[in-house]
């Protein structure tokens, strides 16, 4: 019994952290760190995609260590001395190896990292000073309050800023935010059932190893699970193509609601049936590759170099100009002319030395010489990146008074030099996958039908198939 109240009050925190640091993602637009120089190491494709301030997994390691703490130092925990600090160290440990794994991985930077911790660790401390209050405020209020919550939820996700690139990010915090609809609205009920136990938390389901027994209690996980997967591949493609003429008829009347990067019903005929849009939940279909992704994880991983996202394209073409602009300026300084050298110094005639006008040699930056031969992929991509400018020898002769041109690009030349750069980078990005209007308030749907469907359908279909406590109100 000890860890339900850490389980259930694990939601609050865990789906308030994903929603918040996405919103502050997409409000901020603030990239990844460049790559190259670093390398980047992910588990998934769609990550990647995502805007790096502040970082999603420390802001969900520190809610959680955060939270494990103050319930591990609260009083009556009825938990051995030496094991809470046992479990306190590994809970530090836990939040440290995840927020250094995530710099480690070259995903995100000490900025981002710090923030995300600190935003985690504010949330789990709002849940621990007023969850209380906000819970007798839910449940034993009238529904009023729970009328008051849940429409304070549907203005966030309403509000949520709409990015500068097509980000991902958007869709775990609805997903995220129906989330908390449906517990808020399944635990509110559950509580004044009389089916539900009021300790450790408020509609509690009641369960008792020792009553209901090993084979039981594995049989309500095996059918618990299943009610989750059937309900949403049953409610999920009934939705998408349900909803898409509603849309239509609220669209042509005036009233929708468009997004950003989201095409609108009058746009398309149908969604398809493929649509792999959720990052929260695998399909049936996923669950081996998953598995097989936990046992080698070494399998699973991509290391890649080079922009991903389309924020990462506009940050490297952002470091290719700077760069450009650093040549420019420093040629410009220089101030080279060419002056005729004779022959004396074992070149032959028809070469020339580049001076500078107090007649000492003038200084080529680095990023004007020719190329070398990369290394690596890495070295290779890097010098295309930072080298704008090649020299070419030898030089037309001129005049010891004749300047040479700066070797910078006339503005229609860099311009087009521009446009040539983000065609490239653009075409190797990993395009993002059309999102459709109606996904929306499916991902509303089917998130809070699964928490309604685990916080009190399932509860009550555990009494109904006799896989509950003989006494449910005791």
């Amino acid at each position: 019994m000890i860890i339900l109240p850490i389980l259930f009050c694990m939601v609050h925190v865990l789906a308030s952290g994903v929603f918040f640091s996405g919103f502050l993602k997409d409000l901020l637009c603030i990239p990844r760190p460049l790559s190259p120089p670093l390398q980047r190491i992910t588990l998934s494709s769609t990550t990647s995609l995502e805007y790096g301030f502040p970082s999603t997994h420390s802001t969900n390691a520190a809610s959680v260590a955060v939270y494990a703490l103050f319930f591990l130092n609260s009083p009556g925990t009825g938990i051995d001395y030496r094991f809470s600090i046992a479990l306190q160290c590994l809970s530090c440990a836990y939040v440290l190896s995840i927020v250094l794994g995530r710099l480690y991985c070259g995903m995100h930077g000490f900025f981002d990292v710090t923030i995300g911790t600190a935003l985690g660790a504010l949330i789990s401390v709002i849940q621990c000073v007023y969850g209380t209050y906000l819970d007798d405020y839910i449940h034993n209020g009238s529904y009023q309050a729970l009328l008051i919550v849940v429409l304070i939820i549907l203005v966030l996700v309403r509000i949520h800023p709409e990015p500068a690139d097509d980000c991902p990010c958007f869709d775990d915090s609805v997903a995220f935010a129906g989330v908390m609809i449906g517990v808020e609205v399944g635990c509110s009920h559950y509580a004044r059932s009389g089916l539900a136990w009021d300790h450790p938390v408020p509609a509690t389901a009641p369960f008792r190893l020792e009553e209901v027994g090993m084979f039981k209690a594995t049989l309500r996980i095996v059918a618990g699970v299943f009610v989750v997967f059937a309900w949403r591949a049953l409610m999920k493609p009934t939705l998408l193509k349900v909803l898409p003429p509603v849309f239509r008829v609220i669209e042509k009347l005036g009233l929708n609601l468009p997004r950003r990067f989201f095409k609108q019903a009058s746009e398309y005929k149908e969604v398809p049936n493929d649509l792999k849009d959720d990052s929260v939940i695998p399909y049936v279909s996923e669950i081996p590759s998953l598995l097989t992704s936990i046992r080698h994880p070494r399998r699973s991983r991509s290391v890649s170099v080079g922009p991903q996202s389309q924020a990462d394209a506009y940050e490297t073409l952002a470091y290719r100009e700077k760069r450009r602009r650093e040549s420019t300026s420093e040629m410009a300084s220089a101030n080279p002319v060419v002056a005729e050298e004779p022959s004396s110094n074992g070149r032959p005639s028809g070469y020339f030395d580049v001076k500078a006008h107090n007649g000492d040699p003038a200084r080529i930056p680095m990023s004007a010489q020719i190329l070398t031969q990369a290394t690596s992929n890495i070295d290779l991509y890097q010098q295309m990146m930072e080298a704008d400018i090649a020299v070419a020898s030898p030089l037309t002769p001129a005049s010891e008074t004749s300047l040479i041109a700066p070797m910078s690009r006339q503005p229609s030349e860099d311009r087009r030099q521009y446009e040539k750069d983000e065609k490239e980078l653009f075409s190797q990005l990993q395009k993002p996958r059309v999102r459709y209007d109606v996904e929306v308030i499916t991902k509303l749907i089917v998130y809070t039908g699964i928490a309604w469907i685990s916080v009190e359908g399932n509860p009550i279909l555990f009494d109904y198939l006799g896989l509950g406590m003989n006494n449910p109100g005791g």
